[in-house]
């Protein structure tokens, strides 16, 4: 039995594990390691747990396939459909096994089995009614994590409405402006093998130049690449140079001539509906100097109604960034700009964690809180209040424990990627070392909710 299961685990890392056999070939394993337990002779007392975890293990992983990108509900209703077949199945068994004389030992497997399913089969309830990645992701690991973490937390009950906070995890990505010394297939692979679940990909001449030749196919050509990494994708279109090499940013909506402008984050549009983008996300830009603010406003409105008409087109979500030193710098700018738009439902808002230090009035949580209905993407990084420079954790004054937790309890289940582009030069390291002061941020407050 060690034989047959040290071969398929071997078969599952080396050649199974990406394929459409992977599911099967992790349920086998899983199967064969409780089988190992049985090696002195009890092979047929063992086989209805074993085949219990391998089914178990099974829906996890085919369920696990989708927590990035999301499916459609075919998926959790037929792992929703196996699991309650799992459980009716061990309860059973073990009342059907007379060996068993005393009433509560023949009653205890039927209870586990009554809590597995209202459990593990909850979660996957609701990704039948919402299967997108996040309520897939629950789906896997969230009720497990919930479970496993509830009795290290105190027995305080926490206020209704926040019950599902412990069922969530935040989906780090990071930014691709951080990677600009890599090509772009060698930074998706990097992040990926990091351990970070998504990509902000800046589109940029080196980095998918949306103005190069053949660029449908190369847009192929990186979604495929993502579905192969299993990242999911924000487009960023904060590219320093890509339209004007002299002048930083230019144009934007605010100059004379918009059209440069509008032409890229048309472009930006279709990309990210070619790839499947959660969001794409743009600013104002800085208002210049001989144009009056009331002027530059209404230039803005009308430009990014330009934009919601083409994202409504193409049916994706926009992010409007608020970004210091920019004419919408603020929450309330943002908000300001939004009702002048009349609230479309594709305008939502991207979210710079160390730009809410740098310039809003209210502590870092306090704005999380205020955006949480409308984000659909978040950027992270640490920063100083009156300094726009983009640093690495530790080395701000953004509070990541309360930060964290406010983000959490929003409900929030878009990619919250990373955001160095200073930091290009030890990209790899500086990655690293985010994930882990972010993961073991997060671990904790989870387990301590």
């Amino acid at each position: 039995m060690a034989a047959a299961l040290a071969g398929a685990v071997w078969w599952y890392d080396t050649g199974l594990k990406g394929t459409p056999a992977g599911p099967a070939a992790m349920a086998a394993c899983r199967g064969l390691d409780v089988l190992l337990g049985a090696s002195s002779g009890q092979w047929r007392r063992a086989a209805v747990p074993a085949l219990t975890v391998a089914a178990h293990t099974y829906t996890v992983t085919v369920l696990s396939r989708r927590e990035v990108s999301g499916g459609s509900s075919l998926l959790p209703a037929a792992t929703l459909a196996s699991s309650t077949a799992v459980a009716a199945g061990s309860a059973a068994a073990a009342a059907a096994d007379r060996r068993q004389q005393s009433w509560w030992r023949r009653a205890l497997p039927g209870g586990l089995a009554a809590w597995y399913a209202a459990s593990y089969g909850r979660a996957q309830v609701h990704a039948l009614a919402q299967p997108d990645a996040g309520h897939m992701r629950a789906g896997t690991v969230g009720r497990a994590r919930y479970w496993a973490g509830r009795g290290r937390r105190r027995a305080t009950r926490p206020p209704s409405g926040q019950m599902a906070v412990a069922d969530m995890s935040l989906r780090f990505g990071y930014g691709t402006n951080g990677f600009a010394n890599h090509r772009l297939g060698d930074a998706l692979a990097v992040i990926a093998d990091l351990g970070y679940v998504g990509v902000a990909l800046t589109l940029d001449h080196h980095h998918l130049d949306p103005y190069g030749p053949d660029l449908a196919r190369r847009v192929d050509a990186v979604r495929a690449r993502l579905d192969r990494l299993g990242l999911a994708v924000v487009i960023e279109t904060g590219a320093r140079y890509l339209l004007d090499p002299r002048h930083k940013h230019a144009p934007t909506l605010l100059d004379d001539d918009p059209g440069p402008r509008l032409d890229f984050l048309r472009r930006a549009v279709r990309i990210g509906a070619d790839l499947g983008a959660e969001a794409i996300s743009y600013w104002a830009g800085v208002r210049p100097a001989a144009v009056p603010e009331a002027a530059a406003w209404d230039r803005l409105v009308a430009g990014c109604g330009q934009v919601v008409a083409a994202a409504e087109e193409a049916r994706v979500q926009l992010g409007f960034e608020p970004e210091p030193g920019m004419l919408v710098q603020t929450l309330d700018d943002w908000f300001r700009l939004r009702d002048a738009l009349g609230a479309p439902k594709r305008f939502g808002l991207t979210l710079d964690i160390g730009h809410c230090r740098c310039v809003e009035p209210q502590a870092v949580p306090d704005c999380v809180r205020r955006a949480g209905p409308h984000l659909v993407n978040v950027q992270i990084d640490d920063m100083r209040r009156g300094v726009h420079e983009h640093l690495e954790f530790g080395a701000g004054e953004v509070n990541f424990p309360a930060t964290l937790r406010a983000l959490i309890a929003t409900g929030y289940g878009g990619l919250v990627a990373v955001e160095l582009p200073r930091h290009a030069h030890a990209a790899p390291v500086v990655a690293a070392e985010s994930l882990t002061f972010l993961t073991a941020a997060e671990e904790e407050l989870l387990v301590d909710w």
